[in-house]
């Protein structure tokens, strides 16, 4: 892989998995535009997966602190556990996070094959980001955030990542506009919406870690490696910061534009 060509897709990979506007579908369009043949490049992909992992664990680094104390501190308690769960957030928002998972997990297993066809097909992909545009942009509409994370909504939020495993929709996206349109504070939903991805990435990386191993680990092009890693990583964290502060101060509706030009530009170029 060219150096040139694994900063641009590293940049595409930390700026998309994000910003709501579809990791996977830019990754896919990219790679096509950059060769023309979306060979799949695995060692690759763990290692841009590995550097968008990294910038959430820094950025969440003092929350993900907090919950694992919490935990920690449950057997030395006095309290009951009851007790602990009615006045510990921490602990809701693990049990929280492993509901959402359990939408993904069940997809990811039983859909996989079926989904990365779909992932070859740069037409599909265009199509889908007019449809994240419009999830996007539907949240607009909602104006009232005064709500809280229950299960019921985590699990909500968590169905809303399984239905982004299609290529072109939106991860961050789908989720945090579910949680928008549920009512839930701008804050509290993005968080949740990074920090239950962390599992999602890591395991998702784990397969491709197999994989990789299946098919041999491509150590030839270790500098374009660094460059992806470092590129993800760094743009990664920044995507993240200005997301969570403009969804504060404006919210995501505004991606919607760019979802819809860049699949009708995608409808056109791959027609």
């Amino acid at each position: 892989m060219e150096l040139l060509d694994s900063f641009i897709l590293g940049l595409i990979q930390g700026l998309t998995e994000f910003l709501p506007i579809s990791s996977s579908g830019h990754l896919v369009l990219g790679e096509a535009m950059l060769g023309g043949e979306l060979d799949k490049n695995i060692t690759f992909e763990v290692v841009v997966h590995f550097g968008t992992l990294c910038s959430i664990l820094v950025y969440y680094r003092q929350k993900i602190a907090d919950i694992i104390r919490s935990w920690r501190g449950v057997p030395a308690s006095s309290q009951s556990f009851s007790e602990q769960w009615e006045t510990d957030p921490n602990l809701k928002l693990t049990w929280f996070v492993l509901l959402s998972m359990i939408p993904a997990l069940i997809v990811g297993l039983t859909l996989k094959d079926q989904i990365e066809h779909i992932f070859l097909n740069p037409f599909m992909v265009s199509i889908m980001l007019m449809v994240t545009g419009l999830i996007l942009f539907l949240t607009r509409f909602q104006d009232s955030f005064e709500n809280h994370l229950s299960s019921g909504s985590a699990f909500g939020i968590g169905l809303a990542q399984a239905f982004a495993i299609l290529p072109g929709i939106s991860r961050s996206g789908s989720t945090i506009s579910l949680g928008l349109y549920l009512g839930i504070k701008r804050k509290e939903v993005a968080d949740f919406s990074f920090l239950m991805v962390i599992p999602v990435i890591a395991g998702a990386m784990l397969l491709e870690v197999k994989e990789m191993i299946e098919v041999g680990i491509a150590v030839n092009d270790a500098l374009a490696l660094i460059t992806g890693f470092f590129t993800a990583f760094i743009s990664g964290y920044f995507a993240l910061k200005y997301l969570i502060i403009l969804l504060q101060n404006k919210g995501i509706h505004p991606f919607a534009w760019y979802c819809w030009v860049l699949g009708a530009m995608g409808l056109i170029y791959f027609w």
